[in-house]
């Protein structure tokens, strides 16, 4: 017999009754019915009831195990009384007898419990994670995880895509975040980088005629933590691909996104590729207040600013007497009720505004009338068109924020989201996918007028030259974004492979070709001799399994993640280094103080 086992901890059933056999694994539970032991023994792929009465020759040693002991034992596997099958566990029919039991690793006394669904502050998960990962949920996420991936490489593999792998230590690169350094031993006062993401390597892949590329890519970017992003490190699924259009990579992308969706849902709807709706980034931020939308929730925002010019509701009216303000309405259809626009107007006032107006509709004397301070300012003939605009009738609502929309289209967004939610519009059973495209490429900073970048300096324009030499501010990229469920998921574009047009881009931001070729040398000396046309993108594989999980955190679908400050409780990181260590790079560490 197997040093260990015979059986996994998952496979015994009833056709294995009368024979010996060997399990090892984990202490789950230890229960002491009146002289007879039983013990969940679990290991990665299940639990198996074990049991030992007196009559047992290692009956003094089993009372001695505690939880979360690894132990071995081998034993005879007997039937469960009818009466006590246990059918939501594959051994539930039966149990092992023990015969002979050897102590692999005691544990001390736990910092946290294994057993059960007790919470305990995030400090204490991430300094013991090693035992956090033991639990049933964090096992399942990591599985998961693991099984999301070989989905994603087959998927890959099958539409003709080779796997690649980039380099971990390169030159700086700025991509949107901080980098991290990595000082030169053998070249003393210079530095490599960790890469924010393999994007010049994949764009040199494709000069070099390699067509598809994929690879499951470790990105480093020194970024504040959220929810939904890590501080530190994240893994993507990395593509690019030669010859191809915007809607070439949709139609290869999305049918590997939908299927892992699919496969791993839970039986969640997930839209059909061909039904993801195709939404400018100007549209989307007038209709949802985001260029990550929640498509489950049907609200749209709408422009009303033509019922309030001239009104009598002075605020909104003084305001629309200035350059580039505007008035949305966010609808509330059942919404219509006094109790529930003070909420709303609570909410906005959490979020740093002053309130926010609202009108609703309810049954009057007369028939149909406008409720709330709005529609008292401002009369039944302007509320009732804005009541036709947004399609609201008896028992809906409407709320309104007015100014200059990137002052508080954020804050639009988040109260849509609370309504939907609120009012049970939301529809919590489906995945609901959306192409974010026709992204500006500069913005331009209202105090000095200065232009840069807005998004990927690196997307070619849409119409190349010719478009760069209008307005800039009308410039828009072949770049593009998958929402899922108000989240990321995809981001990636069409690049400008052409150097004279990347100098011409880069010029209107203000950066000399002399600067473009000494940060993105190899890149742009590459593309002089016969760069293909050549797009791609990259999926967060994190935010995938956490919305997969159902996690609201990010950590809890990564199996050593940071805390919120960016440190590895658990292997103590960031630390010092030794005084040999920085002699040998070349560095001083200067305290902050000085």
């Amino acid at each position: 017999m197997h040093a260990y086992r015979s059986h996994t901890c998952a496979e015994l059933n009833k056709s294995h009754v009368g024979e010996t056999v060997r399990l090892s694994g984990w202490v789950h539970r230890v229960r002491d019915h009146g002289g007879l032991l039983f013990i969940d023994l679990r290991d990665h792929y299940g639990v198996t009831q074990v049991m030992a009465d007196p009559d047992s020759p290692v009956f003094a040693e089993i009372e001695k195990v505690r939880s979360e002991w690894c132990i071995r034992i081998d034993g005879e596997v007997k039937a469960r009384d009818e009466s006590l099958v246990n059918a939501k566990i594959p051994t539930g029919e039966i149990e092992v007898f023990i015969r002979d039991i050897e102590v692999l690793g005691k544990s001390e006394e736990l910092p946290l419990m294994v057993f059960g669904d007790q919470e305990y502050p995030e400090e204490t998960r991430l300094r013991y994670r090693y035992l956090d990962l033991r639990r049933d949920k964090m096992q399942k996420n990591m599985l998961l995880r693991s099984n999301m991936i070989r989905s994603i490489r087959n998927r890959m593999w099958d539409q003709g895509f080779n796997e690649y792998q980039t380099p971990i230590i390169t030159a700086s690169s700025p991509e949107g975040a901080r980098d991290f350094l990595v000082p030169s031993r053998l070249h003393p006062g210079k530095f490599y980088a960790l890469p924010q993401a393999p994007q010049q390597f994949k764009q040199l892949m494709m000069v070099s005629g390699f067509d598809k590329y994929f690879q499951i890519a470790p990105c480093f970017r020194d970024e504040d933590p959220r929810a939904d992003r890590s501080p530190t490190d994240f893994y993507q699924l990395d593509l690019e691909m030669s010859f191809v259009t915007q809607q070439d990579v949709f139609d290869t992308v999305a049918p590997v996104i939908a299927g892992v969706f699919e496969e791993f849902g839970k039986g969640r709807k997930v839209d059909a590729p061909g039904e993801w709706p195709q939404i400018s980034y100007k549209d989307a931020a007038l209709w949802y207040g985001s260029d990550k939308p929640d498509l489950r929730n049907p609200i749209k925002m709408q422009v009303v600013s033509e019922h309030f010019a001239g009104s009598g509701f002075a605020i909104f009216a003084k305001l629309l007497e200035q350059d580039g303000t505007e008035i949305r309405a966010i609808p509330a259809p059942t919404g219509g009720s006094r109790k529930f626009c003070d909420r709303m107007n609570a909410f906005a006032q959490k979020e740093g505004l002053p309130g926010m107006g609202y009108i609703f509709w309810r049954e009057g004397d007369n028939g149909m009338e406008a409720a709330g301070p709005l529609a008292k300012n401002i009369g039944p003939e302007r509320t009732d068109a804005i009541r036709q605009q947004l399609g609201l009738g008896v028992g809906d609502a409407a709320f309104f924020l007015g100014g200059k929309p990137k002052s508080f289209e954020s804050v639009a967004g988040r109260a849509r989201n609370v309504i939907g939610e609120e009012l049970g519009l939301t529809d919590k059973d489906r995945f609901a996918f959306a192409w974010i495209v026709d992204f500006p490429i500069y913005e331009r900073d209202e105090e000095t007028g200065k232009i840069d970048f807005e998004h990927n300096p690196f997307s070619m324009p849409q119409g190349g030259m010719e478009a760069l030499a209008g307005d800039p501010m009308a410039v828009r990229g072949n770049q593009y974004d998958l929402a899922c469920n108000g989240y990321e998921l995809v981001s990636g574009a069409i690049r400008n492979h052409k150097p004279e047009i990347m100098f011409r881009a880069f010029e209107i931001a203000g950066y000399g070709e002399e600067e473009v070729r000494k940060r993105f040398g190899g890149m742009v000396n590459a593309f002089q001799y016969g760069a293909p046309p050549h797009g791609g993108c990259a999926a967060g594989i994190d935010r995938m399994v956490m919305l997969l999980a159902d996690e609201a955190n990010i950590r809890e679908v990564i199996m050593f993640p940071m805390n919120q400050r960016a440190e590895d409780l658990m292997m103590a990181a960031p630390s010092e280094p030794m005084a040999e260590q920085l002699m040998e790079l070349g560095l001083r560490v200067i305290p902050r103080d000085q």
